[in-house]
């Protein structure tokens, strides 16, 4: 996968100065090289060089999503399908994106997208009758 389209919309920048893929030394290096090891990737995605600003935080927070999203008793699009239906609820588009993306090449097709948003609109929906109700649990999970 290469970078990104440039002919898209400009967003706002971030609130700090990424660390491009070209200037990334050290634990940066190490944990860009990772990512696009990991993710057979030739570009270092945004989300990575923003964090970078801070090279502990980096390092964690990719130490983390690969342990979190390496597939188990869920799969890996099993996994990447949630990151999106929380990222809609969330209204984080470029996580919407990102996962899309992901999921996309793991299978997900466009009627499989559709049905997905489909639930996460009625959760959504209907979690939103529960707390306005304050509706009380009757049905509990057993331990």
């Amino acid at each position: 996968m290469t970078a990104p389209d440039t002919n898209t919309p400009k967003t706002p920048p971030a609130t700090v100065r990424i660390v491009e893929d070209a200037d990334a030394t050290g634990l940066v290096r190490e944990v860009y090289d990772d990512i696009k090891a990991t993710r057979g990737i030739d570009f270092v995605p945004n989300f990575w060089k923003t964090l970078a600003v801070h090279p502990p935080l980096l390092d964690d927070t990719w130490r983390r999503i690969k342990r979190v999203m390496a597939p188990g008793r869920l799969d890996a699009l099993t996994k990447e399908m949630i990151a999106v239906a929380v990222s809609a609820t969330n209204g984080c588009a470029y996580c919407v994106n990102s996962h899309t993306a992901a999921a996309q090449r793991l299978g997900l097709d466009a009627e499989g997208l559709g049905e997905l948003m489909e639930v996460v609109a009625l959760f959504n929906a209907t979690n939103a009758l529960v707390e306005g109700y304050q509706i009380q649990p009757d049905v509990r999970p057993s331990l």
